[in-house]
């Protein structure tokens, strides 16, 4: 099934030539959006102080990060175009598929900002993420499965790090 969804949306590509060039872009160049994105927001939360906010934010990404790290090293899928005949419209190299670091990543924080930081900024940062996803697959280096764990790991990095009690310091009155 992972494959068959694979082909339905990497069959699309190498028809339009725009299309497939939006789809590199955002395959490989997005995830620095996301990035330049998340910083401004971290600078702005910490202009307002809310610092828990920002180190909660971060532990969801490293979390995340961890998980995609320990899943990599379990699954070794390898990539489409290392066993499949596909439309790779981008340069990568070979090995493990599972999970997208790119995904993960773009989940991660996307996730981490609406429960974090800000919801509306948040949902702007999942969109991006969902097309980092779905262009990841357009270009023919994941499978669908590869950003559905992406999105299952920041899901899960995220609930750990909210459902984690904070430890706060209260100053004792002099």
């Amino acid at each position: 099934m992972n494959y068959r969804l694979f082909q339905l949306i990497n069959d699309r590509a190498g028809r339009v030539d725009g299309v497939d060039d939006v789809m590199e872009f955002v395959a490989d160049r997005l995830i620095y959006g996301v990035f330049a994105g998340f910083a401004a927001l971290v600078v702005w939360a910490l202009l307002r102080r809310r610092t828990v906010a920002v180190a909660h934010t971060f532990a969801a990404l490293l979390l995340a990060f961890l998980g995609a790290q320990l899943l990599s090293h379990l699954s070794g899928q390898p990539r489409p175009f290392q066993t499949h005949r596909v439309h790779q419209l981008i340069a990568h190299t070979g090995g493990v598929s599972l999970p997208s670091d790119h995904a993960t990543a773009a989940f991660a924080i996307g996730l981490g900002v609406a429960v974090f930081l800000h919801r509306g900024w948040g949902a702007v940062l999942l969109v991006a993420a969902a097309v980092i996803g779905l262009a990841r697959i357009w270009v023919g280096v994941h499978y669908p499965g590869d950003i559905l764990a992406a999105l299952g790991i920041a899901v899960a990095a995220v609930a750990v790090v909210a459902h984690t009690p904070t430890v706060t310091t209260v100053r004792k009155p002099t």
